[in-house]
């Protein structure tokens, strides 16, 4: 036989929940931070930071999209990898991007942003867009 439980005590406050903490939308690598910070330097104009999105494009339905982003909207999410350097989440993007890895790969015959993300269910031949 199970025991009773204790009925809550009239007037007394709520147990207290500890709030927990939501990972970021995406991760960024060190070669993405660095490459980031050399192009707003490059800019020449004060930006808030970059912004990561996605646009349906392509052979496979979406592709992502970096911009610069000269003020935060209102629903973006604010990554920081760095003091220096943010990165700002469309929101109409968070909900295909979140557990991404940004990262910039620099190979003998090209270079660029590369997101590795793990929502994705496959992507073009070209590499270029991707389904989830």
């Amino acid at each position: 036989m199970s025991e009773p439980t204790a009925a809550p005590v009239a007037g007394a406050a709520p147990p207290k929940r500890v709030p927990r903490v939501r990972p970021p939308p995406i991760t960024v690598t060190e070669a993405a931070v660095e490459r980031v910070r050399a192009l707003l330097d490059k800019r020449g104009k004060p930006s808030f930071g970059v912004r990561v999105g996605v646009r349906t494009r392509g052979c496979s339905g979406m592709t992502y999209t970096l911009e610069y982003a000269d003020e935060k909207g209102p629903a973006d999410e604010v990554v920081e990898p760095a003091q220096d350097v943010k990165i700002l989440i469309d929101p109409k993007a968070s909900m295909f991007v979140f557990g991404t890895e940004m990262d910039f790969v620099e190979e003998k015959l090209q270079s660029g942003f590369v997101f590795r993300n793990p929502n994705e269910k496959g992507r073009c031949g070209c590499g270029e867009s991707f389904h989830i």
